[in-house]
């Protein structure tokens, strides 16, 4: 069984910056998919980036150039650094990934952009 905490959310300006880490507890091993998802208030989750064991990352097309996923070191699932923010970047940013065959989520962590 692993838990998943993301962390790294806050309010920023247009312009900012800010980096997402999902940190999970017990082991990896079986690690094949990691992605981040996103919901605005309103809308229904979507699917930001992600990166499948193996093969290139995968970005929807409004974060292309401006957020990047990554694979974490340790304990820390995956990471994303988000560039260049804009205001419908606000929303609720979840870990998901793919462990030994099993999915799993985090609770989710809050990203506001407003000037």
């Amino acid at each position: 069984q692993v838990q998943l905490v993301e962390s790294g959310g806050g309010l920023v300006e247009p312009g900012e910056s800010l980096t997402l880490s999902c940190a999970a507890s017990g082991s990896l091993f079986g690690l094949a998919y990691v992605a981040w998802y996103r919901q605005a208030p309103g809308n229904q989750r979507e699917l930001v980036a992600r990166i499948f064991s193996g093969r290139d990352a995968e970005y929807v097309d409004s974060v292309k150039g401006r957020f990047m996923i990554s694979r974490g070191h340790g304990n820390v699932a995956t990471i994303l650094r988000m560039y260049l923010l804009r205001p419908e970047d606000t929303g609720t940013y979840y870990c998901n990934i793919h462990n030994s065959g099993t999915a799993y989520w985090g609770q989710g962590t809050l990203v506001t952009v407003s000037s």
